[in-house]
C-alpha cells in the first residue's frame, strides 16, 4: 500500500508537466469544459473512448454506508460540426453548441432504482425494491464569456416517478481549450413530491413492514451541493477523469428515517483510452 501511494503521488506531481508537453497537439473541444467529454479531437465523424472507473460513494441516497464500485467509462460519439450524438453507459443523447455561449444537452437513460440489498446493515429492509425507470434529461449552460470561464447551468430530470431540477453557477480553471483542466459548480437542487417520496418517503405498507415511521415529503428544495471535475490527457490516447461530489440535504429530507446521513458524497477516478 505504501508503494502504491508513492506511485500515485509521483503521477500527480508529473501531470502538469505532461499536460504542457502535449498541449500543442490538442484541438479545441466542443466546449472547453472537463465535465463535458469530447473524444473527437475537433474533427467530424466517429469517436470512441473506452475505460474503467472506480467510485467511492454512498450505498444509496441518504445512506451512511459507503463502498467502492467499478463502472465503465467513456462513450461512442458522432460529431457533425457543433453537434455531438453519443451513447455513454445507459444514456443516449445529443449535445450542441447552438450559439457561442449556449450549450444544450438532451438524453434518455435509466435510473437504476434501489434494492433492499443496497444496505449491508439492513437499513432498507421492509421498504421493497424499486425498479429501473426511464429518465429524460435536459441541460442548458450559458457562458458569461467566450472562453467558458464562468457560466450558469440548469438541468431537468423527468420520469414517471417524478421530476428533479438543478440550478447553479460554475467556474473553469486552466487555459486549455481541449476539455482538460478542472472546473467547479455550486448548485441548488429541487424536486417535486413524487421524486422526493421515491427516495425518502415511507408509505403505510412500508412503515408496517420496516418499523420506520410513515413519511410523506412535499416538493421543494432537496439540497445544495458542490461538484468538482478534472480531466487530463496523459498522451494522445490516454486520459484521466476525476470527479468529487458533495450534496447537503434540506431539513425535510434530513428528517426522513431513510436519510441516515445529512449528506451524500462521491469520489471517482477513471482511466479512458481514446481511439
Amino acid at each position: 500500500m505504501k508503494n502504491i501511494k508513492s506511485l500515485l503521488l509521483a503521477l500527480l506531481i508529473q501531470l502538469p508537466l505532461l499536460n504542457t508537453a502535449i498541449a500543442q497537439d490538442n484541438k479545441p473541444a466542443l466546449v472547453p469544459l472537463p465535465s463535458v467529454d469530447d473524444f473527437t479531437r475537433g474533427e467530424d465523424g466517429w469517436a470512441l473512448g473506452l475505460g474503467l472507473g472506480v467510485e467511492y460513494e454512498s450505498a444509496y441516497e441518504g445512506s451512511d454506508e459507503f463502498g467502492f464500485e467499478i463502472q465503465p467509462a467513456g462513450a461512442v460519439q458522432w460529431r457533425d460540426g457543433n453537434h455531438i450524438y453519443y451513447f455513454a453507459g445507459e444514456a443516449l443523447g445529443w449535445r450542441s453548441l447552438v450559439a457561442e455561449n449556449w450549450l444544450l444537452d438532451a438524453s434518455v437513460g435509466f435510473d437504476e432504482g434501489r434494492e433492499e440489498g443496497d444496505s449491508d446493515d439492513g437499513r432498507l429492509d421492509g421498504l421493497g425494491d424499486q425498479d429501473e425507470s426511464f429518465e429524460l434529461v435536459f441541460q442548458a449552460r450559458r457562458s458569461f464569456t467566450s472562453d467558458w470561464r464562468y457560466w450558469l447551468v440548469g438541468r431537468v430530470v423527468a420520469s414517471d416517478e417524478g421530476s428533479l431540477g438543478l440550478f447553479g453557477v460554475g467556474r473553469r480553471f486552466g487555459e486549455q481549450v481541449d476539455g482538460t483542466g478542472s472546473e467547479i459548480n455550486l448548485v441548488v437542487v429541487v424536486h417535486d413530491s413524487d421524486y422526493a417520496n421515491k427516495g425518502f418517503g415511507i408509505d403505510a405498507k412500508q412503515s408496517a413492514a420496516s418499523g420506520l415511521a410513515e413519511t410523506n415529503l412535499s416538493g421543494g428544495i432537496r439540497s445544495v451541493g458542490v461538484d468538482y471535475n478534472y480531466r487530463h490527457n496523459i498522451n494522445k490516447h490516454w486520459q484521466i477523469y476525476g470527479e468529487a461530489l458533495f450534496e447537503y440535504y434540506s431539513s425535510e429530507v434530513r428528517d426522513s428515517p431513510i436519510a441516515r446521513n445529512n449528506y451524500e458524497a462521491e469520489v471517482g477516478l477513471s482511466v479512458i483510452y481514446t481511439f
